[in-house]
C-alpha cells in the first residue's frame, strides 16, 4: 500500500515502529505535489526546504523517545494562517509580497504537535468565494473532474487532501468554506465551534463568522488534528476557555439512541433530487445502526444567505480597510498623493469579488443604512440562533445536505454572484450560530462526489466526530481516490 493511502493514525504507527521515517515521508509527498500541482493548482507554495527541516526534527525526536503521536506527519496551511518566514497572500495580489513575521496559533499548535509543513493551499481572495475561482493565482481545479470547482473558499486544502498531496490541510469556515469543498471533492472537513479554534494570525474576513478547521480524508484523521489545534488562545478576545474533550478517544461513542433531527426546511426546494436520495440513504443508515430520527423545524433558517450577505461583507469592509498600500502588501506605482495612493494601492490590489463586497459592506454600514440592513440582520440572526436551540432540545445532532448539487463546472456561476452565493444555502446557519458542523461523503452521482453534514450544539464536536466516524466504519465512499491521483 502506497504511504499517501494511509490514515494519520496508520502513518503515526509506521513512524513510530520505523517501518518508514519522516523524511521518507516527507519526501513521498512532495513528489506528489511537484507532479500534480500544475494540474490542480493546489499549492500556492512548495516549502521544500521546511518540509525536509521539519522531517528531521521528528525522526530525531521519534530516536530520543517521548515524541508527540503526530510527530512526522506532513500537512499543509491554507493561505491565510500567517507563517513565519513564508508568504503569506491570502489568494490576494494585495497580498502577494507579505512575508509573515510570526506563526498564527494554530500553526504554531500543529508545528509543535511535531507535523511537517508541506506549503500554503491556494484560496479564494481573502476567503471569498464558493468556487477557488477568485484567487489572484488563478482557479483550484476539482481533482475528480478537471473542468470542475473544488469549492471555495478553502478549495487548495480539499484539493490537496482530495488527491492525496497531504494526509490533511489546515482551512477556514466564514459561511461553508470547509464543508463546502470537503462535499464537492469527496473528503472530510469539519468547522469547529466558534471560539474553539484560535483565530489569533488567521487573516481576517468577518471576525464574528471566521472559524479554521481541518481537512482529512476521514473523521477520524480530523480527530487527530483537532486535538492538536483546539483550545483557549489568550491572544485571541473571541478563542473560549472551555477543557478539549479527547476527541480521537471519544469516536468510539455508539450511534445508538442519538436523536438525529432532519432539518425539515433544508429538504425542499433547490435541492438536487439524487443528492436528496443519498442524503436520505444516509439518513437510513443511521436509522439501521439504531439511532432515533426525527424532524424539526428551523423556519427562520431560509434567511440565512441573505442574512450572512449583510454581516459578512459589513466586517469585511471594515477589516480590509487595513490594506491601504501604506505599513504592508501592495502599493500603486507614483501615486501623486495620499488619496491617489489609497485608492490606487486598493484598486489595483483587489480583485472583483472583494471589491462587490467591500463596497456592499460599507453601505449597509452607512449612514441611513445600518438600522435598515445591518441591525435587521443581526436581528435574524439572533432568530437563526434560536430555531437551532430549540432543535437541539429535540435532537442531539442535525443532519442534511451539505451543497444542493455536485461540483459544478468551472466559469458557470462567477459572473452570477447570486447564484453562487446560494452554493452555501445549507452551510451559512451553522456560522451565524456559531455552531460546530462537519461534511463527510455519503456517494456518488455519477462520476462527482456528494457530502453529508452533520451540526451539533456549541461544543460538540466529539459528537459530531463520533457519529461521523461510526458512518465511515459502515461505508467507504471516504476511501475512494480519484483515480488519476491513486
Amino acid at each position: 500500500m502506497s504511504l499517501h493511502t494511509h490514515s494519520i493514525a496508520a502513518l503515526a504507527e509506521g513512524l513510530a515502529a520505523r517501518r518508514f521515517s519522516a523524511v521518507e515521508l516527507a519526501e513521498h509527498f512532495l513528489k506528489r505535489i511537484e507532479s500534480a500541482n500544475p494540474r490542480l493548482n493546489a499549492f500556492v507554495t512548495i516549502t521544500r526546504e521546511r518540509a525536509l527541516a521539519d522531517a528531521r526534527r521528528a525522526d530525531e525526536a521519534r530516536a530520543k523517545g517521548g515524541a508527540p503521536r503526530l510527530a512526522g506527519v506532513p500537512i499543509a496551511h491554507k493561505d491565510i494562517f500567517c507563517t513565519d518566514g513564508i508568504r503569506t497572500s491570502c489568494g490576494s495580489r494585495m497580498l502577494d509580497n507579505f512575508v509573515a513575521p510570526y506563526d498564527a496559533t494554530v500553526v504554531e499548535k500543529l508545528a509543535r504537535a511535531g507535523t511537517v509543513l508541506l506549503g500554503k493551499t491556494n484560496m479564494d481572495e481573502f476567503a471569498m468565494g464558493s468556487s477557488n475561482e477568485t484567487s489572484y493565482y488563478g482557479p483550484v481545479r476539482n481533482p475528480w473532474d478537471l473542468a470542475k470547482v473544488p469549492g471555495g473558499s478553502s478549495g487548495g486544502s480539499a484539493a490537496a487532501v482530495a488527491a492525496r498531496l497531504a494526509p490533511a490541510a489546515t482551512g477556514t469556515d466564514t459561511g461553508g468554506s470547509i464543508r463546502q469543498p470537503a462535499a464537492l471533492v469527496g473528503i472530510s472537513g469539519i468547522k469547529p465551534t466558534y471560539g474553539r479554534v484560535s483565530r489569533y494570525g488567521m487573516i481576517a474576513f468577518a471576525s464574528s463568522l471566521d472559524q479554521g478547521g481541518i481537512f482529512a480524508a476521514s473523521a477520524e484523521d480530523c480527530a487527530y488534528l483537532l486535538h492538536a489545534m483546539a483550545g483557549f488562545d489568550p491572544r485571541d478576545s473571541t478563542s473560549v476557555d472551555s477543557p478539549v474533550p479527547d476527541y480521537v478517544g471519544e469516536l468510539g461513542t455508539p450511534v445508538k439512541g442519538l436523536r438525529i433531527g432532519l432539518v425539515k426546511e433544508f429538504f425542499g426546494e433547490g435541492l438536487d433530487a439524487a443528492t436528496a436520495a443519498l442524503v436520505q440513504a444516509s439518513i437510513d443508515r443511521y436509522r439501521r445502526l439504531g439511532a432515533e430520527i426525527v424532524e424539526v423545524s428551523c423556519p427562520s433558517l431560509p434567511l440565512s444567505v441573505p442574512t450572512y450577505y449583510v454581516v459578512a461583507p459589513a466586517e469585511c469592509s471594515s477589516n480590509l480597510s487595513r490594506f491601504d498600500g501604506v505599513r504592508f502588501g501592495y502599493r500603486c506605482e507614483n501615486p501623486k498623493d495620499l488619496l491617489d495612493l489609497y485608492k490606487r494601492s486598493r484598486g489595483e490590489g483587489f480583485g472583483a469579488e472583494v471589491k462587490r463586497r467591500i463596497m456592499t459592506g460599507t453601505y449597509v454600514l452607512s449612514a441611513g443604512y445600518y438600522d435598515a440592513y445591518y441591525l435587521k440582520a443581526q436581528k435574524v440572526r439572533t432568530l437563526i440562533a434560536n430555531d437551532f436551540r430549540r432543535a437541539f432540545a429535540a435532537a442531539d445532532l442535525l443532519v442534511c445536505p451539505t451543497s444542493p448539487t455536485p461540483a459544478f463546472d468551472l466559469g458557470s456561476k462567477v459572473d452570477d454572484p447570486i447564484t453562487m452565493y446560494l452554493n452555501d444555502i445549507y452551510t451559512i446557519g451553522a456560522n451565524l450560530a456559531g455552531l460546530p458542523a462537519m461534511s463527510i461523503p455519503c456517494g456518488f452521482i455519477g462520476h462527482l462526489p456528494v457530502g453529508l453534514q452533520l451540526i451539533g450544539p456549541h461544543f460538540g464536536e466529539s459528537r459530531i466526530l463520533s457519529a461521523a466516524h461510526a458512518f465511515q466504519r459502515e461505508t467507504d465512499w471516504h476511501r475512494r481516490t480519484p483515480a488519476a491521483y491513486a
